[in-house]
């Protein structure tokens, strides 16, 4: 992560916490009402590929002791009427700013993949992961709605897994490739916006 970058995300971050804290607090008081304990979900995540590291969010599933993989169908009936919410308007992913901080992510990169899916496509996210992760980014803005409507027609795990695998890492890798050749911190600031301007609309 080049300085610029880093200094980037560190302004962003410090100007935005007086709004997200109260905001944060709101939503944890709500979720104290209606879904209970616990009310962030650690999930590993990888920044580098040969660094795992802890992304925060805010719960919008109920617990499951085994839980693995990217979320299809097959988990639809999990999320929490809370959740359903939260992840509609990205508010699960508020929690973040502690791991932009602390440098773990960026506010605009590649989403950090799972380990198991590092590990078993390196020559993807050896190329990807040179790019430090993101909240936000081109992958995020032109894929994610349509990544949604893959998996949600996935009704098993295995199925889930095989359509994430043969259509959404490489379709997401080409975006975040493409972003890493155009890479700075204007082009970071018009990803930021177009993403707010998406979530408005």
């Amino acid at each position: 992560m080049t300085r610029s970058k880093r200094l980037l995300d560190i302004v962003l971050a410090l100007a935005i916490l007086p709004i997200v804290l109260p905001l944060l607090l709101g939503i944890l008081l709500v979720l104290a009402l209606t879904q209970g304990r616990p009310f962030f979900y650690a999930a590993e995540r990888m920044n580098s590929p040969d660094h795992a590291f802890r992304l925060w969010k805010l719960r919008t599933m109920t617990v499951a002791a085994a839980d693995r993989g990217v979320s299809g169908a097959d988990k639809a009936a999990r999320i929490t009427p809370a959740g359903r919410f939260l992840r509609r308007f990205r508010l699960d992913e508020l929690p973040q700013i502690w791991n932009i901080l602390r440098g773990d992510i960026s506010f605009v990169g590649p989403r950090p993949p799972l380990r198991e899916y590092v590990d078993r496509f390196p020559k993807v996210y050896n190329r990807v992961l040179k790019s430090r992760p993101g909240v936000t980014g081109l992958a995020s803005i032109h894929y994610h709605r349509h990544e949604e409507w893959l998996l949600s027609r996935c009704t098993t795990p295995e199925e889930t897994d095989r359509v994430y695998c043969r259509r959404c890492i490489p379709a997401k890798a080409r975006l975040d490739l493409l972003y890493a050749s155009n890479a700075s911190v204007c082009f970071d600031l018009v990803l930021i916006f177009r993403t707010i301007r998406k979530l408005i609309n």
